[in-house]
């Protein structure tokens, strides 16, 4: 079972049931990722579109809000039943944008109780430079399944939970977003500039080398604590924009063997939407 991450030569051999799930998107322009999933993917790999199979902008499904609001496990589980993934399956998730967007399945997989589930490691730009096979075109269709779900295996913070504790050594916040939207100096998406007061900032492509492979665990270990500079790593709760590059800091924690950290799925774009709420700048 691969559980994190898994290379390109570990996919090629990998047997049994097995799902590849492509989650290419620009947040820019949302019909660019199936365009690009559709010239070229992974042979044999599904589409997992950011905005409507992976979010839900249909208030009676949502459980947070923000710009990429989780729907319920309920209905997630139905998606995953029309990919035909249940609790055998092997799945593994990439994209082409520096693993910014697949993180988000991994980690919901694992909200729904699904642990084997892993990262292709430097995504669709690793598989081609290992020779593996592509394809072009829509998925292909597949037997539906019958996905169950099971307690969650990673925590999840609402807005009120991260208010509550908002200051408090129980909780360490840490944003996943450039520096200069951290700082408020620039905010492309959100109507206020800023961060959560007392965020520490590690924006989440802080965790690749350059050739777009996740740092070594020992090296992620020491950049987080330095970091974190003695505070416990059982007290960050990341985030980000909408809740999507934050998770690649979620699994860059559990890499370096410091646990499973909390996510913030509502992130900023909930924050400064929640009338009442401190914001900080600079």
């Amino acid at each position: 079972m691969y559980t994190t991450l898994i290379s390109a030569s570990e996919l090629q051999a990998l047997k049994g049931p097995l799902a590849v799930i492509d989650c290419s998107a620009d947040l820019n322009n949302a019909a660019a990722g199936r365009a690009q999933f559709e010239e070229q993917h992974i042979a044999g790999a599904m589409f997992a579109d950011i905005n409507t199979d992976l979010a839900t902008h249909d208030h009676a499904l949502a459980i947070n809000g923000g710009r990429h609001p989780l729907p319920s496990r309920e209905h997630f589980a139905q998606f995953l039943s029309a990919r035909g993934i249940d609790a055998d399956t092997q799945v593994v998730v990439y994209d082409r944008q520096g693993m910014n967007y697949c993180g988000r399945l991994w980690w919901m997989l694992k909200w729904c109780g699904h642990e084997a589930v892993a990262v292709l490691d430097g995504g669709l730009q690793a598989w081609l430079a290992a020779g593996g096979a592509v394809a072009s075109g829509p998925a292909a269709d597949v037997e539906p399944a019958q996905f169950k779900l099971s307690e969650p295996l990673v925590v999840l913070k609402l807005t009120a939970d991260v208010s509550a504790a908002l200051g408090k050594p129980s909780q360490t916040i840490v944003d996943a977003r450039a520096p200069a939207r951290y700082k408020g100096e620039t905010e492309p998406f959100d109507p206020v500039a800023g961060h959560i007061p007392g965020a520490l900032n590690r924006p989440f492509n802080s965790n690749f080398t350059p050739e777009g492979l996740m740092k070594s665990p020992a090296v992620l270990k020491a950049e987080f604590e330095a970091l974190l500079n003695g505070r416990d790593a059982n007290s960050v709760v990341h985030h980000c924009g909408s809740g999507i590059s934050a998770i690649p800091n979620v699994l860059a924690m559990e890499v370096a063997g410091l646990g499973r950290p909390a996510l913030y799925a509502g992130s900023w774009s909930d924050w400064c939407n929640t009338p009442g709420l401190p914001c900080a700048q600079g």
